[in-house]
């Protein structure tokens, strides 16, 4: 609780070079996301999986749409209000049937081999959110009835004398959907199978029941997306608090001797901001993973920096427009692909000074924890 003397402190810190007093850690679970729309396809009826998607949803209460067609209305606000259509749209699940080139996988480096996607639209509010200008039309969750069928299709995509990765999150935050789908629990089944392959998931959200007793064989890495807790709290509304995630990691790392699931885990530190007294801030965040990963386990860390494209910060100033997230172009650099396309990152020599102090705080440690990249 702030007291008045707090606030003097606050306010004090703000106007001296001190560093500002630590957030105390929140430790909230996410609410399960339960969409006011659920509306099925004919296809995705049509499919097994589909079925079981029908009942888990009809189990939770959930008023079901049955469409008479495979196309998806009523999602666009008639009087063009984007923001109505975004509430539309981040409140409904479609359950449709994966289009065929859902089966001709992309590459997805430095994350994974290939994307594999169990779902697309994510029912989480980070004002950062990744997804703006990746996905066309309304931000609808739409799940794959058709996963089966997906699953079976990343076979042709194995390499002999290699693990090849799959990655299910970059589209959609798969645990948070979870309730709903099953799709999840059904990969890490299928993965458990595969001696060739590992599918990789990353989440903001901590209801991992459904997963602890599943025979993953060590074939699932488990990832948390975890940032410092000034970020977390102001940009990543309806998902799990920072503390949730990591205890919701712990759980899965810990071997099944001492009550855990064994899961390889890794650490996504996403998106990396040098918001004021950001060593502060990001020092409390590791001391904290340090003092819960107190046992041998498979960990890893992915580090990712902010960054948008024009087309990214033009829709998420749509869907929040009273955003304090820095989208400012100036002071940026560019970053262009081999496709001329082009987004604003930081400078190179912030960058190089993040970089170098994210490895030595991480690997101090975790020495036994490799940094899988840094972007």
């Amino acid at each position: 609780m702030l007291t008045a003397g707090t606030l003097v402190s606050l306010s004090d810190a703000l106007l001296t070079d001190v560093p500002t007093p630590a957030l105390a850690p929140r430790t909230h679970s996410a609410k399960l996301w339960l969409p006011q729309r659920v509306v099925f396809t004919p296809d995705a009826l049509d499919e097994e999986f589909g079925q079981q998607i029908l009942a888990r949803v009809s189990a939770q209460n959930l008023e079901v749409e049955l469409l008479k067609s495979n196309r998806l209305t009523g999602l666009r606000d008639p009087g063009g209000d984007v923001r109505a259509t975004y509430r539309t749209a981040k409140n409904t699940l479609a359950v449709v049937k994966a289009p065929a080139g859902a089966l001709r996988l992309q590459p997805t480096p430095p994350s994974a081999d290939w994307q594999l996607n169990l779902a697309e639209g994510c029912p989480a509010h980070c004002q950062y959110c990744y997804l703006a200008g990746s996905l066309s039309g309304p931000p609808v969750v739409k799940a794959f009835a058709n996963l089966p069928q997906l699953l079976a299709n990343t076979a042709s995509y194995e390499r002999p004398g290699r693990v090849t990765s799959f990655e299910a999150s970059c589209y959609t935050d798969v645990l948070g959907i979870e309730h709903l789908t099953g799709s999840l629990a059904e990969a890490v089944r299928h993965f458990s199978t595969r001696e060739g392959a590992q599918l990789r998931f990353v989440s903001k959200y901590d209801h991992i029941d459904s997963l602890l007793a599943l025979p993953h064989r060590g074939r699932t890495r488990a990832r948390f997306s975890l940032n410092a807790e000034p970020v977390a709290r102001r940009l990543e509304g309806g998902t799990a608090s920072v503390e949730a995630r990591i205890q919701a990691m712990r759980r899965l790392a810990l071997p099944v001797a001492l009550g855990g699931a064994g899961y390889p885990v890794g650490v996504v530190l996403a998106p990396i901001m040098p918001i004021p007294d950001w060593q502060q801030h990001y020092t409390e965040l590791l001391d904290r993973l340090q003092q819960a990963f107190d046992f041998d386990c498979d960990l890893t860390v992915e580090f990712i920096t902010h960054r948008f494209t024009p087309g990214s910060k033009d829709v998420l100033l749509q869907w929040y427009p009273n955003t304090s997230l820095d989208l400012a172009e100036e002071g940026r650099a560019v970053k262009r692909n081999k496709f001329g396309g082009l987004k604003y990152v930081y400078q190179p020599e912030q960058m190089k000074a993040m970089k170098a102090w994210f490895y030595a705080e991480w690997q101090r440690r975790f020495p036994a924890a490799p940094v899988q990249y840094w972007t």
